[in-house]
């Protein structure tokens, strides 16, 4: 094994690089900025044409790596703790979605706020959405968890938080490096929808991680990052929390600690570790960095047979309560439920008769379908029922404006045709900074922004994209030959397809733009009016 020195943010910049990583998406924040800096310079990085680009901003970088995991290629997004804010939509939405290809989330937090606004302690983050952690106590340690965090996200199909601070980020120790990993090739997810989170969906899934938590810990009991050392005195016991370690051993003369220590680095908390520990000592003293997160839930441990509720399974873990639910945990007999006959057939919702966005979707079904299934990214809207027979039209919905960003990591990865549907309310929420993304690295996509003049999906609201759209693209430096406006409806389906199809044979960004009005807001005056003052009808 070869062995350099590095700082812990180029540890893990280089266990990602030997791990298999085909793209990092970051936007630069200390103490996270290095991570991203070592693999731009490096050698490998440039000879395997790693995707190294900035992005804009933190979101549009988790949901670029979401698109690359999609296409089957293992991905890193490298933020400091307060971009988790940023990320979070797409973040949160991720762990349901769960991975194809490898993806580790890189969050630097910075304790004692050397060069941010607070001390955030991204492990929240994690535990709210219930994924795995790794926490690193020395630079090793990062290499290690960077190189084996893909393999432990593949495993499960989740997403990996891996949890630094400012102090391991920016000090330097010997490396011993392992093996190159050939990157993966691409592949498309087993299952069609698994990015399409639809509510029924959703539902499903949500269930399936609430179902794997068990095997997150049983592999959190048996991983080489969390450790037991037995000690002489049994009087005090120590939890030590990645970097903590480290302040832990240097108090002691050859680092021998006196006392049983359990060093944790992965996440959730072994839980036969812990009870070992609590039997075996009279007080237990737990190191962490940022929030008191293990200590609240050792008090948890203490107490667990005198607390019930959702996690011994006295109430369900997903859903509503309801006063059955509730009645139950109280003890209370149950009246055996009666079925009650199905009177009327269950009926998805669907888009409205006369929809435009209907016709916009036959007309890219038929453009697309000599490439393939698989390579339409869609976002938060009605157009989002295209996922739904008889259109099967898109393959993913994670979360506002995230189409674009999977569109343009996807197409990273080699995935070319992707396309982009969003909607004309939601571009302007959150999908500019994407469009300004793929503009920045000319990334070859195809957008379609399907405007109907209205945020439709929750009641026909104001749109702030209403005579803009066009102008907007041209101002982020999309080439005004490439944004075509088109109507779609049948008569003009012909015209429709043909232009789908040269825009995704152009090699940049282009955007197609089907403009129809809603049919729902036909009889709004104001909007009737508003359009005739914009010649938009």
């Amino acid at each position: 094994m070869q062995k350099i020195l590095l700082l812990g943010a180029e540890a893990i910049a280089q266990g990602a690089i030997d791990g298999g990583l085909s793209g990092v998406y970051a936007y630069p924040g200390t103490p996270s900025t290095e991570i991203t800096e070592y693999i731009q310079r490096d050698k490998t990085a440039i000879e395997k044409n790693i995707h190294s680009k900035w992005s804009s901003n933190e979101k549009t970088a988790m949901e670029a790596a979401i698109g690359m995991s999609y296409a089957g290629k293992r991905a890193m997004v490298c933020m400091k703790h307060v971009g988790l804010n940023v990320a979070a939509d797409a973040f949160v939405n991720s762990a349901i979605t769960g991975v194809n290809g490898g993806l580790i989330v890189t969050v630097a937090d910075d304790p004692s706020m050397h060069s941010s606004q607070n001390e955030q302690d991204s492990r929240f983050y994690a535990k709210f959405a219930m994924i795995p952690i790794l926490e690193p106590s020395n630079q090793q340690e990062a290499y290690e968890m960077a190189y084996k965090g893909f393999e432990l996200s593949e495993k499960f199909k989740v997403p990996v938080l891996l949890r630094i601070t400012t102090r391991l980020s920016h000090s330097r120790s010997g490396i011993s490096r392992f093996d190159l990993i050939e990157q993966n090739k691409n592949s498309l997810p087993g299952d069609p929808r698994q990015f399409v989170l639809l509510p029924s969906i959703a539902r499903k899934r949500y269930k399936g991680l609430l179902s794997n938590q068990i095997n997150f810990e049983i592999d959190s009991e048996a991983s080489e990052f969390n450790k037991y050392t037995d000690g002489k005195d049994k009087s005090l016991g120590i939890i030590a929390c990645g970097l903590a370690l480290n302040y832990l051993n240097e108090n002691y003369v050859d680092t021998e600690v006196p006392y049983p220590v359990l060093k944790i680095g992965q996440y959730p908390l072994p839980r036969k570790l812990i009870e070992k520990i609590f039997n075996q000592c009279e007080e237990i003293l737990v190191l962490e960095e940022g929030a008191p997160i293990v200590e609240e839930s050792l008090k948890g441990y203490l107490e667990k047979e005198k607390v019930k509720g959702r996690l011994d399974g006295t109430l369900p873990r997903d859903g509503e309560l309801n006063p059955n639910i509730v009645g139950k945990a109280l003890g209370f007999k149950q009246e055996e439920t009666q079925n009650i006959p199905e009177l009327v057939a269950g009926r998805p919702p669907a888009m409205c008769v006369g929809c435009g966005h209907i016709d916009a979707y036959i007309a890219l079904n038929e453009a697309i379908a000599e490439f393939g299934a698989g390579r339409v990214f869609a976002d938060i809207g009605c157009y989002t029922l295209g996922a739904l027979e008889p259109y099967n039209a898109i393959n993913s919905c994670v979360d506002m404006g995230a189409s674009i960003t999977m569109a343009k990591g996807a197409a990273d990865a080699g995935l070319i045709p992707a396309v982009a549907v969003i909607g004309d309310s939601t571009f302007t929420h959150s999908g500019i900074t994407g469009l300004l993304d793929a503009v920045s690295e000319n990334s070859p996509i195809t957008i379609i922004i399907s405007d109907n003049f209205t945020t439709g999906m929750t009641g026909q609201q104001d749109s702030k994209a209403l005579g803009k759209i066009e102008d907007i693209c041209k101002g982020v430096g999309v080439d005004p030959e490439h944004i075509i406006v088109m109507n779609p409806t049948k008569k003009n389906h012909d015209e429709m397809v043909r232009v789908l199809k040269e825009e995704m044979a152009y090699n940049g960004v282009s955007v197609v733009i089907p403009r129809r009005q809603c049919i729902q807001t036909l009889t709004n005056k104001n909007l009737t009016q508003k359009l005739r003052e914009l010649n938009l009808r």
